[in-house]
């Protein structure tokens, strides 16, 4: 074999390329995917990063924990409540992680 020919490691330990950080900049998030699957990892990764499992928030504390990585918290907290990430009772009254 020549010494020019690389050998790449199998698929599982290649780097990468559409890990959530490619979605930050300098801390904040550049723009919130269109593509669901895409979307969904990054709501995975906020809600395992900003949000605690059994403790309740409430729409204040959620917006502002959202409000550190994207200035568009309606949105992002609408989207972790619609893929089960974030719950609430029928009042709105407050938050918990789900899943």
């Amino acid at each position: 074999m020549p010494a020019e020919q690389q050998i790449l490691p199998p698929p599982s330990q290649t780097p990468r390329t559409h890990s959530v950080e490619a979605l930050f900049s300098h801390g904040r998030l550049v723009a919130i995917p269109r593509k669901e699957a895409r979307r969904e990892q990054l709501l995975v990764h906020l809600a395992d990063t900003l949000f605690e499992r059994e403790r309740p928030y409430t729409e204040r504390e959620v917006n502002e924990a959202l409000l550190t990585v994207h200035e568009d918290c309606s949105a992002l907290r609408r989207y972790l409540v619609v893929v089960g990430l974030l719950v609430r009772p029928r009042d709105g009254s407050s938050y918990r992680r789900g899943r």
